[in-house]
C-alpha cells in the first residue's frame, strides 16, 4: 500500500464516496442550492454593489457565461466573494456563498486561483476571509468554511504556511475533540423533519467529526502540513479521540487513515508510538468488523515497522504489537478470506515480523513493552524474584522512563487489574533496589501508591498495602544498616582509646 496509490484520487473524491453522500451536511448543502436568494432586493438596499450583482447572478447559474467569467475575470469574481462574505451578516445567505464557492472548486480544482489572484494583487493574505468564519456560530458555515480552506490549501500552488496554517489545523484539533454546538444538533433535526432525507437518529458529534476528518484527510496527504499537524500534537489528539470508544466505524476509519499517512514520514512514524499508537489500534483491530478499518489499520502496522530507520524501534513496535495480542488477532484474520491483496499481504508480513520477533524476545524487553503499553496484567515476570534482583535497576535507564510511565499509570488508570500490578512492582522495585525508596519518593510516587490504600477494588488496596510495607521493611533496614555502621564506629574509637 503506497501514499501516491491510494491516495491520488482523495482530493476531487473527499465528498463523492458514500459515506460523504450520506452525510448530513452535504444533504443540507444539496438542499441550499435549490433555494433562491433574492440578490435584487440586497442590490435595491444597496447591500451589494451592480458590479457584484451582476457577477454573482452570472456565477450562481450553468452556462457558457459562468465559464468565461471565471476563466477570465478572476480577481473581480474573488471580490465579490470577498465582499459579500465581509459584509452580509445572514446566515442563510452564508451558506449559500460558501456552497456555491465550494461547487466551483469542486468543478474544477485550478479555480482556486481566483482568490490567489485575487490576494496577489491586493497584497492580502488568501486566508484571512475564510479563516475569521470558523468563530461562527452556525455549524454549516463552519464546516463548509473549513472544507474550502482544506481545498484552497492542497490544490494551491503557494501552500499554506506560518500562523494561518497554525490556526487552521489547531481549530481542526480542537474539533475533534469538542462536543457539537447546538446549531449542529439542531441541524440534524431539522433534517430529520422537514427534508425528510433522514429516517433514523444519528450522533451528530459524529456527523460533526466526520466533516473535520475528511478536512484532516485532505490537509495530510501534503507533508508540510502532516509536519506542522504532528509538532501541534495532533496525533495525541488522535489517539485520544480513537481511545474514547465512543466513535462509529466511519470515525475510526478517517482518524486511522490520518495516522497512516503521517507514519509515512519517517521521522514521525519513529515517535508515534510514545503516544500508545499500537495499543489503541491494536483493540480497533480486534473489534473491528469492517473491512476497511482492518486494512487501514493493518497498514499503519505495517508502517511503524517498515519506516523507522532505527531497528530497535521498528523491534519495539513489534513486540510491542505482540504485548497487545495483535499476534493472535493476524492468526484470525488469515482465515478470512479478502477481495483486497493488501491485507493479505499486511497479514502476512506482520505475522512473519512479529514471529521473528519473538523468538529472541528477553524478560526484560516483554516488560518493557508491557509497561509502555499501559496494558499491566499478571505476566509470570512480575512474580519472578529473579527478574527483579536482575533487572530491577534497568527502571533507572532513560531518565526513570519506565519507572516515570509505572507512577503515571498509578496517576491516570481507572482499570484495577492495571493498578494492582503496578503496585506490586513499584514495591519490588523498592524491595530490590538500594535507593529505590528515595528515588520514589523524588519521582512523587510514593504519594500514589498510599493514596491506593483507600480505593475501591479490593485486589488495589491489597497490592498499595503490600507496596506500603516493602517502603517501610527497606526504610527500616537501611536504619538497621545505619545504626551497625555508627555502632562499628563507635566500638573502633573506644578501643583506640
Amino acid at each position: 500500500m503506497t501514499l501516491p496509490s491510494k491516495m491520488g484520487t482523495l482530493p476531487e473524491d473527499i465528498d463523492r464516496d458514500v459515506a460523504g453522500a450520506t452525510s448530513v451536511l452535504v444533504q443540507r448543502a444539496n438542499e441550499i442550492r435549490q433555494e433562491n436568494i433574492t440578490w435584487p432586493s440586497y442590490l435595491q438596499s444597496r447591500m451589494i454593489s451592480q458590479e457584484d450583482y451582476d457577477i454573482i447572478v452570472t456565477v450562481e447559474l450553468p452556462g457558457e457565461a459562468k465559464e468565461n467569467l471565471l476563466a477570465n475575470n478572476k480577481y473581480n469574481v474573488a471580490k465579490t466573494f470577498i465582499n459579500l462574505l465581509s459584509h452580509i451578516s445572514k446566515d442563510h445567505t452564508i451558506q449559500y456563498i460558501l456552497t456555491l464557492i465550494d461547487d466551483i472548486l469542486s468543478e474544477d480544482k485550478s479555480r482556486v486561483s481566483i482568490f490567489q489572484v485575487y490576494s496577489k494583487k491586493n497584497k492580502e493574505s488568501m486566508w484571512s476571509p475564510f479563516l475569521s468564519l470558523l468563530t461562527r456560530p452556525d455549524a454549516f458555515i463552519v464546516n463548509m468554511t473549513a472544507r474550502i480552506v482544506a481545498k484552497l490549501a492542497c490544490w494551491s500552488r503557494e501552500p499554506m504556511q506560518g500562523s494561518d496554517l497554525s490556526y487552521y489545523l489547531t481549530w481542526l484539533k480542537d474539533q475533534l475533540r469538542a462536543p457539537p454546538p447546538h446549531s449542529d444538533q439542531s441541524l440534524a433535526l431539522q433534517l430529520q423533519s422537514n427534508s425528510g432525507l433522514l429516517v433514523r437518529s444519528f450522533n451528530s458529534n459524529n456527523e460533526y467529526l466526520r466533516s473535520v476528518g475528511r478536512c484532516l484527510q485532505m490537509m495530510l496527504r501534503v507533508e508540510e502540513y502532516r509536519d506542522a499537524f504532528y509538532q501541534l500534537d495532533g496525533v495525541v489528539t488522535i489517539i485520544q479521540v480513537l481511545g474514547s470508544g465512543k466513535h462509529n466505524f466511519q470515525i475510526q476509519y478517517q482518524l486511522t487513515f490520518c495516522l497512516w499517512v503521517m507514519s509515512f514520514s519517517q521521522r514521525i512514524a519513529e515517535k508515534m508510538n510514545k503516544y500508545g499508537v499500537v495499543p489503541t489500534l491494536a483493540d480497533i483491530l480486534n473489534e473491528s468488523v469492517k473491512e476497511k478499518v482492518t486494512r487501514i489499520t493493518l497498514a499503519v502496522f505495517r508502517n511503524l515497522i517498515e519506516k523507522p530507520e532505527d531497528s530497535s524501534v521498528a523491534r519495539e513496535n513489534c513486540i510491542q504489537m505482540v504485548q497487545c495480542k495483535v499476534l493472535k488477532q493476524l492468526e484470525i484474520l488469515a482465515q478470512r478470506k479478502f477481495e483486497d491483496e493488501d491485507i493479505t499481504s499486511d497479514i502476512e508480513f506482520l505475522n512473519e515480523k512479529l514471529q521473528n520477533s519473538i523468538q529472541d524476545l528477553s524478560s526484560f524487553e516483554e516488560y518493557c513493552s508491557e509497561v509502555k503499553s499501559g496494558r499491566m496484567e499478571w505476566s509470570p515476570v512480575h512474580k519472578s524474584e529473579k527478574f527483579w534482583r536482575e533487572n530491577c535497576a534497568r527502571l533507572n535507564e532513560k531518565n526513570y522512563e519506565l519507572l516515570k510511565i509505572l507512577i503515571n499509570l498509578l496517576e491516570t488508570s481507572k482499570d484495577p487489574l492495571v493498578l494492582s500490578v503496578t503496585c506490586h512492582d513499584i514495591g519490588e522495585y523498592t524491595r530490590h533496589y538500594s535507593r529505590g525508596k528515595r528515588v520514589l519518593e523524588q519521582l512523587g510516587g510514593k504519594q500514589w501508591v498510599m493514596q491506593h490504600l483507600t480505593h475501591d477494588d479490593p485486589n488495589v488496596r491489597y497490592e498499595a498495602l503490600l507496596a506500603v510495607q516493602k517502603l517501610m521493611v527497606h526504610n527500616w533496614e537501611y536504619l538497621g544498616k545505619q545504626l551497625q555502621k555508627e555502632t562499628r564506629k563507635t566500638d573502633t574509637v573506644q578501643t583506640r582509646a
